[in-house]
């Protein structure tokens, strides 16, 4: 698969992830979907910083992404392909 084309499903399932409601989806797998987006669509861990460090919900977000840091971008895009692509069929959207 071309890069181009990961890119235009990796934006479509973006896109498809927002038609699933929120409440449905176990907060575990929103973490993984969070971590494995932040893969695909930055550039580097190494840049976070957060305002609070006592803020538990962004340490969960933080967490989420590092467990994913050894995954290429594309890796990332394609695992959350995969994710996005299995609630829409489990919610039959």
């Amino acid at each position: 698969m071309s890069e181009k084309d990961l890119n235009t499903l990796f934006d479509e399932a973006f896109a498809n992830a927002q038609l699933i409601p929120q409440e449905s989806v176990p907060q575990d797998m929103q973490l993984v979907l969070y971590g494995l987006y932040k893969q695909a669509s930055s550039e580097s861990t190494s840049r976070i910083h957060y305002q609070n460090p006592q803020d538990l919900r962004n340490a969960f977000k933080l967490n989420a992404w590092m467990q994913v840091k050894h995954l290429t971008a594309n890796e990332a895009k394609e695992k959350y392909i995969e994710i996005i692509n299995d609630l829409l069929k489990e919610r039959n959207l």
